[in-house]
């Protein structure tokens, strides 16, 4: 097991190093920083005084070291726009975007773990076409489309949901089901391949033969193995739902972390992109191996892959 989680993290540090490099060139590459800061109206002598400010006539190699040793430390800079600390704002931001993350993957397995089972035990029938259809369904449409439906429908039309605001968890309904219905087909899916998979197997016949009753088998035998997989993509799913919140937040005018980089991308707060694209991905490398640890309990098989 300590060789699994050692493979696990050095996997993880390379991918976080990854992402900090790809955010540090990516921000660069948008144009002259120190010109976006002044303004369309500045002089050549006000973006020079800039630059000598924030540090931008260094080498750029030398401003990303800096900047990597002070995340290492848990500084992420300056906002030029808020002026405040970046992590300050990430911190006070970040409740709302994880609270909408785990309301949309709460949904979403609700939701996808009853279907996958009735399309398996119904297989090749009109009830598991079905079922597949309404995974297609929520693959093809736009999660920015299907909140305005929303918006329109239950906030305005009936009137029984806040179309906006973060003042209780009826706020939280309508941006966690748009995020659910992105990560319903994928895990309904591999719940409904899983289960076909386990209800063929010889231990399942071996539980019908000492007269084991349906839902025992079903879901005490069948679904811990068919689980294994949805685990993982659960776990995914969340970091991609985290990630997308940026549309969902803007939609319905949630001030998470999604909300932030948004405006700091309309701003040029540079610094706050960076840190946000650092946080999420390494909120998704942490949330990948902790999947990875829970199916190495759930199949110690996996331990020596």
């Amino acid at each position: 097991m300590f060789q699994f989680l050692l493979r696990r993290l050095i996997v993880a540090l390379l991918v976080a190093a990854t992402v900090m490099v790809l955010a540090f060139v990516l921000t660069r590459l948008s144009g002259d920083l120190a010109t976006s800061i002044a303004g369309a109206n500045a002089t050549a002598a006000d973006i020079e005084a800039i630059r000598k400010a924030y540090g931008l006539d260094r080498p750029v190699i030398t401003q990303f070291f800096d900047w990597v040793g002070r995340a290492v430390t848990g500084d992420l800079g300056e906002s030029y726009f808020f002026k405040a600390r970046v992590a300050s704002l990430i911190g006070e931001r970040m409740p709302v975007t994880l609270t909408l993350g785990l309301t949309g993957l709460v949904i979403a397995l609700v939701v996808s773990l009853p279907l996958g089972i009735l399309a398996a035990v119904r297989e090749n029938t009109g009830l598991d076409r079905f079922v597949q259809m309404v995974a297609l369904l929520g693959q093809a449409m736009p999660s920015f489309w299907l909140g305005l439906l929303l918006m329109i429908t239950f906030g305005l039309q009936l009137g029984w949901l806040p179309i906006s605001g973060t003042g209780s968890w009826q706020n939280y309904v309508m941006p966690g089901v748009v995020l659910a219905f992105s990560a319903i087909p994928a895990l309904t899916r591999l719940t409904r391949a899983g289960m076909i998979q386990a209800m063929g197997s010889d231990y399942i016949r071996t539980a019908r033969a000492k007269g084991l009753s349906r839902a025992s088998i079903l879901l005490k035998h069948a679904l811990r193995n068919a689980a294994i997989p949805v685990v993982a993509i659960a776990a995914v799913q969340l970091g991609f739902m985290l990630g997308g919140s940026i549309v969902i937040e803007q939609v319905f005018a949630l001030h998470g972390v999604g909300f932030l980089a948004w405006e700091s991308i309309a701003k040029n707060d540079f610094p706050v992109v960076q840190a946000v694209v650092l946080v999420l991905a390494v909120i998704y490398v942490a949330l990948t191996m902790l999947a990875d640890l829970m199916n190495a309990v759930l199949d110690p098989r996996l331990r020596s892959a």
